[in-house]
């Protein structure tokens, strides 16, 4: 009885040995998940021994409707907080400022050349590579963004052997949009407004809202117009306006940061199965 309770303790005890951190005081759990909040001395301990992970959130600020400007930036900056510690990562500063030269005429709104937007965003990847995390995450706020995004992942990715991942959360949760809302979704339409309506409710404005605000995208190649002419705009004609529907909006956030949690855990898992650049 006394072996086999002494074999189960060694068990046991090998076990919790194996975990990077375990019993080393202050190193069994992060301070903190945000880079801007660590000093220099704790990075240095659990990146990468106790962190390969980092998630990048970048965004724009641009007219949405009766949301806030900064949607694009504050949507993947509350994704990263929710998920972070489900994926054992970091999140870095957020880069609020994105490509967006159809919308800058609107009051409040502010765009970066993609001639000055591609170096930055380069050398932030660089940067995190030198870090020594081995998976970047890029959760991406607007679609303005992503050809630069994806060009620079593959440069990044091939020079400095880092794994990168760049996400459209509201392309890749278009299922939970018809799931909760029974239809289509849009700029500033139902799915963003529901998302950001979970994170910052005070600064939602439905007493603002005017339907008259949204028209739907222009279909393929059917027209373009510079400066946009509506500040939502929906993917389908008729379909996509705001509900302002708290219960949706819960729903709505929780749906979504499941949905891009889970996709990182797999693209994870598949990429050291494959042993990708380890």
């Amino acid at each position: 009885m006394r072996s086999k309770r002494t074999a189960v303790l060694l068990t046991a005890a090998c076990f919790l040995a194996a975990i990077p951190g375990f019993g080393q005081q202050g190193k069994s759990a992060p301070s903190t998940r945000e880079m801007n909040l660590m000093t220099w001395t704790e990075f240095q301990e659990i990146v990468p021994a106790m962190i390969e992970t980092v998630l990048l959130p970048v965004g724009s600020i641009e007219p949405h409707g009766v949301i806030p400007s900064g949607t694009d930036s504050l949507a993947p900056e509350a994704m990263g907080r929710e998920i972070a510690e489900r994926l054992n990562a970091m999140i870095a500063p957020t880069l609020n400022y994105g490509i967006t030269p159809a919308m800058q005429a609107f009051p409040g709104a502010v765009s970066i050349s993609a001639k000055i937007y591609r170096p930055f965003i380069r050398d932030i990847l660089k940067g995190l590579a030198q870090q020594k995390f081995k998976n970047i995450i890029i959760l991406n706020g607007h679609g303005g963004n992503t050809a630069a995004l994806k060009d620079e992942a593959v440069e990044i990715s091939e020079k400095y052997r880092v794994r990168i991942l760049v996400v459209n959360w509201w392309t890749l949760a278009s299922e939970d949009t018809f799931a909760v809302f029974g239809e289509n979704g849009g700029h500033a339409g139902n799915n963003e407004t529901a998302y950001i309506q979970a994170v910052v409710p005070r600064h939602i404005h439905p007493e603002r809202y005017d339907k008259n605000m949204a028209m739907p995208n222009p279909s393929g190649d059917a027209y373009y117009a510079v400066p946009v002419a509506a500040s939502i705009g929906l993917y389908e004609a008729g379909q996509g306006y705001p509900t302002f529907d708290a219960e949706q909006a819960e729903e709505y956030f929780k749906r979504v940061n499941d949905r891009v949690a889970k996709l990182i855990t797999e693209i994870i898992r598949k990429w050291d199965k494959a042993k990708l650049y380890r």
